[in-house]
């Protein structure tokens, strides 16, 4: 492949709650779920992401996150399961589905996360990651990211096969797709069935309505468990029937589908080659026990802190507990505050270990560089991973606790991975900020910086401040050490 696989699209929280049910609602006759465990994981378009990415190929995700708990944890869980995120801002709240299961079974799904947010502009980066594409899969769950005119047009310009997986709230699929992969039921509500028609009938006409009303190269409609029937530019269409027995929990099925596929036309296959692979895969897949088997536990998690009330926003410092000042629900308040103003948020991150002049330094000279000043702290188990089992000296409560008693620092967010990279990539920020030491040696500072291509994904850019020589937490242990055994 000469590029990473794309994908683009509506991405949602899914959330299985496991339980036991042994009695009904005193109050109303239904009954009452204990539970015993809870499952996160992407959904829509982030868990066809997922999908390709664990068959080892570069994948990059173009979606929108939103300023909210959710968005934190999708992009924590993206990261972790290796998919490059690049993320578009979101209006409004994370969309969420919540299964509330017994013994196997979906007893209800709640839904929350209200109306379909707009999308924000994909900024130069995104454009150029999807006309590099080695093959682009359209996710499409009808919340807007298939229809933001800019990545329609670099849709329509790249060179690359495009997979469209359609839904009947979306809009149509770009002119000159590869290949549309919608169901029975999605293809019944875009091209109306016949009185009468036969199942394979119906599908057929529905595939050749949509390939010529989207002028697509081919369109495979999924049959569930008889596995794919593919129209071309031929008159007879190819039926793909499932290799076996395909019965189980079909949820995410469709998405593995169109992964495969999209992997497949990555690697050169025809589009009939590819359509059988994806037969295979989704087949397999729900034999193999669903999403539940395929997808690992849930990822480390970027930690909610409390659940503090919106602030009025100001043009200096904000005030509030310092506890207020920590935790996810902190970040996406003060986020929204000075976005909704058309202010700059500016990040800085790092272990922060034992807060000294130096530290404080670079943390005044960032906080004048915006609105506001949000810092990324590594967790006591990101800093042992990086530092060694002695690190850190202090905990990440009283590490964060120090930071937010700061003038300069408004928000600090707790991170467990050994990166930042997922972090940033909920937070955006406008500008992210490291220290001067970095700087040695010459040469352009950011270019050595870990985090200045993921911040380039939105636009963002990276800077160095002045650093105060001298200033170092190893030094400090160090000095302390040797003064205690004098």
């Amino acid at each position: 492949m000469r590029g990473p696989v794309v994908v683009l699209g509506d991405t949602l929280l899914d959330r299985d709650v496991e339980g036991v049910v042994n009695r009904l609602c005193p109050d109303s006759p239904v009954p009452v779920l204990d539970e015993t465990a809870a499952t996160d994981r992407p959904g829509g378009a982030g868990l066809a992401a997922v999908f390709a990415a664990a068959q080892g190929a570069e994948v990059v995700l173009v979606t929108a996150l939103a300023d909210d708990a959710g968005g934190a944890r999708l992009s924590a869980l993206l990261t972790a399961a290796g998919v490059q995120v690049y993320p578009l801002a979101l209006s409004g709240a994370t969309p969420e589905k919540i299964r509330l299961r017994a013994r196997g079974r979906v007893l209800l799904r709640h839904d929350r996360g209200g109306t379909s947010g707009e999308p924000g502009q994909p900024s130069d980066e995104v454009l150029r990651v999807i006309a590099s594409a080695s093959a682009v899969l359209v996710s499409d769950y009808g919340r807007g990211v298939a229809r933001q005119p800019a990545l329609r047009d670099a849709l329509a310009a790249t060179r690359a096969p495009v997979v469209w997986d359609p839904h009947p709230r979306g809009p149509a699929a770009v002119p000159g797709v590869h290949l549309a992969t919608p169901n029975e039921s999605e293809v019944r509500e875009l091209v109306p069935a016949l009185p009468g028609a036969s199942r394979l009938a119906t599908a057929s006409r529905g595939a050749q309505g949509l390939r010529r009303r989207w002028r697509a190269g081919a369109v495979a409609v999924t049959l569930g468990g008889d596995g794919a029937l593919l129209c071309h530019a031929g008159s007879t269409p190819l039926v793909v029937p499932t290799p076996g027995s395909a019965e189980g929990d079909t949820c995410g099925a469709g998405d593995r589908f169109a992964a495969a596929a999209s992997l497949a036309l990555a690697q050169g296959a025809l589009v009939s080659e590819a359509v059988q692979v994806a037969v295979a895969e989704a087949s397999a897949y729900v034999a193999g026990g669903g999403v539940a088997a395929a997808l690992p536990p849930s990822g480390p998690e970027v930690r909610a802190g409390s659940t503090s009330g919106p602030r009025v926003l100001q043009t200096g410092p904000r005030g509030g507990a310092v506890a207020d000042r920590v935790g996810v629900a902190a970040v996406a308040t003060l986020l929204n505050e000075v976005r909704a103003a058309g202010g700059t948020v500016v990040a800085t991150g790092g272990c922060f270990d034992l807060l000294h002049a130096g530290h404080v330094a670079t943390l005044e000279a960032a906080r004048q560089l915006g609105d506001c000043l949000i810092v990324c702290l590594n967790s006591d188990a990101s800093v042992t991973g990086l530092k060694g089992p002695d690190r850190p000296v202090q905990s990440e409560g009283d590490r964060s606790r120090l930071l937010a008693a700061l003038s300069c620092v408004d928000a600090v967010l707790i991170f467990d991975e050994p990166t930042p990279d997922a972090a940033l990539s909920w937070i955006r920020p406008d500008v992210w900020v490291k220290g001067g030491d970095y700087a040695t040696g010459g040469g352009d500072a950011s270019a050595a910086l870990p985090e200045a291509q993921v911040v380039r994904r939105w636009g963002g850019n990276t800077v160095v401040v002045p650093y105060l020589d001298g200033r170092s937490t190893t030094d400090l242990i160090v000095r302390t050490l040797a003064e205690r055994t004098r």
